[in-house]
């Protein structure tokens, strides 16, 4: 009982459960709603747990058979019961009810859509799900085509946010039932197919979330991640800006390199723990780590990045992805464009390095 009147925050530590998905650390207002709620349930289920307990232990230390005769004697007159027990017990079931069920309408009407006193600042995001990554895309950001033309900007398995600001999600999927689910920041819904539905999350603070699908959607569902980075406007502002502009071009200035030493994919061993964490650096700052790739490294080799491009141009990359302002308008992968300065790859299972990446190629 003394443990279930600490914070979630305290029960996290006590109990070690302050992991990148735990939903006892709560960082916006819609997860730590639904963290209070979930509290009141497990005080109220508590209370009938200890009663009923109680009311059962005494009973059966108080009429137990105290010794043989009274295992052979025969039962004692059996009644209906006494009415006004009867009725008591239902007015207190039904008082303990009405405390769940007050703060659940209330919440649910919270958590429904964004505050109306918040709507003029909230930004608007479409989450797709596809088996099995996850596309994001400004449908009020708009990015100039090479062709001509414009369409909204669009990001794959990281979805970067202001914080402070609501987010309303517009949740959709290509394929099967997904369930998009950013522990610390909003609750789990579902991605229905031809269903429109939607969420809406505040980040109270710049940071690093970490998302998942919750939902069975075929073989690869356990490792289907993906990241929210939340910005401070400013910083927020830099990256949409840098986001609009075409990918890079790199003029190479050296003949290319020699074939690069082949990595087998059989050195990736996805059931291995170890194959899937990210390194010591990142695992210890995600968020500076994701900071610091938002700008190329310095002296980068540009006759390895002219033949990458080349290698993009003549394999079938260009079927299922894209690098606006290059090649390829494939949208049955991820959009490719500025991949390098994304945290992670192979929807969010690996950390983001030159050696996980020619492994997942």
């Amino acid at each position: 009982l003394a443990l279930m009147t600490l914070s979630g925050c305290k029960l996290a530590e006590v109990f070690n459960l302050s992991g990148n998905q735990s939903t006892m650390v709560t960082e916006g207002p819609v997860a730590a709603t639904q963290w209070k709620l979930f509290m009141v349930t497990v005080y109220v289920t508590t209370f009938i747990f200890v009663v009923v307990g109680a009311v059962l232990a005494y009973t059966q230390i108080r009429f137990r058979a105290k010794d043989e005769a009274a295992e052979k004697s025969e039962p004692p007159p059996q009644g209906h019961g006494n009415p006004l027990i009867e009725i008591g017990l239902i007015a207190a079931s039904v008082g303990l009810l009405v405390i769940i069920a007050i703060p659940t309408v209330r919440d649910i009407w919270y958590t429904h859509d964004v505050p109306e006193e918040e709507k003029g600042r909230a930004i608007d995001v479409t989450a797709t799900g596809y088996q099995w990554w996850f596309k994001f895309e400004y449908p009020n950001e708009m990015v100039k085509l090479p062709a001509g033309g414009e369409a909204p900007l669009v990001t794959g398995n990281e979805l970067v946010v202001p914080a402070g600001r609501p987010v309303r999600v517009h949740l959709r999927t290509i394929d099967v039932i997904h369930s998009f689910w950013i522990p610390k920041l909003a609750g789990k819904v579902d991605m229905m197919p031809n269903r429109a539905n939607f969420l809406w999350f505040k980040a109270n603070k710049p940071g690093y979330f970490y998302g998942q699908c919750a939902e069975y959607c075929g073989e690869s569902h356990a490792i289907m991640k993906f990241r929210v980075i939340a910005l401070d406007q400013a910083d927020y502002d830099k990256w949409l800006a840098n986001q609009k502009l075409p990918a890079r071009t790199v003029n190479a200035q050296a003949a290319a390199p020699a074939e690069q030493p082949r990595v087998q994919f059989a050195a990736l061993n996805l059931r291995d723990g170890r194959a899937l964490a990210a390194s010591p650096e990142f695992d210890a700052n995600p968020f500076a780590a994701w900071k610091k790739m938002q700008e190329p490294e310095a002296g980068e080799n540009a006759a390895l990045v002219a033949q990458g491009r080349k290698l993009f141009q003549e394999k079938t990359c260009v079927s299922c992805h894209t690098v606006r302002g290059h090649e390829g308008m494939g949208i049955t992968g991820p959009d490719l464009t500025r991949v390098g300065a994304r945290s992670t790859i192979a929807a969010g299972v690996l950390e983001n390095t030159s050696e996980r990446l020619s492994q997942w190629l």
